[in-house]
């Protein structure tokens, strides 16, 4: 067996309950494309969690979630307006706009990654001329990029402002557990009471084999998405396998234990590392990511001990915290930072 990374949180496996709940479908017969009793189960538990009657759709990943969501928002003469750092903006190869037929991203620069109502507004305004892909939807990422968090009271904002101006907002919510554990607050406070229309909800990175959920809060938005995940190839025909693991995440709590010791890691290795010579943090933990800022030898040296991260963020050393993180582990991630620190 591999020893365990913080490259990413994708490296993690399946976690007990989502394999559990896969093995538990995996019983005789059930209709086909969704029309299976555990993705009628999954729904309700959707809207039980949000306390709404939202409606729930399921796809594979989660670029066909946002793209499709999106497209959902858009007319191909639409454009999207998002951080420069946006997920969808820096790691979608496109989708977004190849789903929607053409709708732009507009981008908006940010140092940490969090969009602003100013920028949104700065944007949406700038030109409304004919020859102008016409602002038409907000997408914001929670947690961001960078690791940062949206407070709900600065998602009222940017409602506040997509409501004056006509647009539509959309969350990428790949991590939305981690956000919710660490907010500390229920996931509707943080996203249709705060005027998140749609929300996609990442369960891939929070221990689940595949499988997002597209939340529609703005249910008279969701007319045809089951036509447009089908056309996408998202329509699983065993359903049952994408929306079994959701029940038992839910149902049991998981999702928010799963994503608390994910945040809990981030946070313990911050604290290790904190006052290391040559060793930054480049943003507040508030999730479960950690970015350091190190000299590149330092790098080559913890690469050279087996150790995987990215540094597409910034240029600094992306850590990233799954649900089976073992914190033994990441005391050897600190020893070894302290040795390539001090050689």
């Amino acid at each position: 067996m591999d020893p365990q990374q913080f490259a990413s949180d994708n490296y993690a496996g399946i976690c007990p309950e989502a394999w559990a709940a896969m093995a538990e479908a995996n019983h005789g017969h059930e209709p086909a494309y969704g029309n299976d009793r555990w993705t009628a189960r999954a729904s309700d538990a959707f809207r039980a969690l949000f306390e709404t009657g939202c409606e729930v759709f399921f796809a594979f990943n989660g670029t066909a979630a946002n793209s499709l969501a999106l497209a959902a928002l858009c007319q191909s003469y639409h454009s999207v307006i998002c951080s420069d750092a946006a997920h969808v903006e820096t790691d979608e190869c496109g989708a977004p706009e190849f789903f929607s037929n053409g709708s732009k991203l507009l981008v908006a620069p940010s140092a940490d990654g969090k969009l602003t109502p100013e920028a949104i507004r700065a944007i949406a305004t700038n030109r409304k001329d004919i020859h102008f892909p016409k602002p038409h939807v907000v997408t914001i990422t929670q947690p961001t990029e960078t690791g940062r968090l949206y407070q709900p009271a600065e998602i009222a904002a940017i409602s506040a402002v997509c409501r004056e101006l006509g647009l539509s907002l959309h969350m990428d919510g790949s991590r939305f557990a981690n956000a919710c554990a660490s907010l500390g607050c229920g996931p509707a406070d943080t996203s249709w009471r705060v005027g998140v229309d749609v929300l996609c909800f990442g369960g891939t990175k929070n221990g689940m084999a595949i499988g997002e959920a597209v939340i529609f809060f703005n249910r008279a938005q969701a007319e045809d998405f089951d036509y447009r995940c089908k056309q996408a190839g998202q329509l699983a025909s065993k359903m049952r396998f994408l929306s079994a693991p959701w029940v038992r995440m839910l149902e049991s709590g998981a999702w928010l234990r799963h994503a608390a010791h994910a945040n809990g890691c981030a946070r313990q290795l911050a604290g290790q590392v904190a006052g290391l010579p040559g060793v930054e943090l480049m943003f507040p933990v508030e999730a479960n990511a950690v970015f350091l800022k190190m000299p590149a030898v330092m790098m080559d040296k913890l690469r050279a001990r087996g150790w995987q991260f990215y540094t597409f963020i910034g240029g600094g050393a992306r850590f990233m915290f799954a649900w089976d993180t073992r914190p033994e582990r990441i005391d050897e991630l600190v020893a070894d930072l302290r040795a390539v620190a001090t050689s």
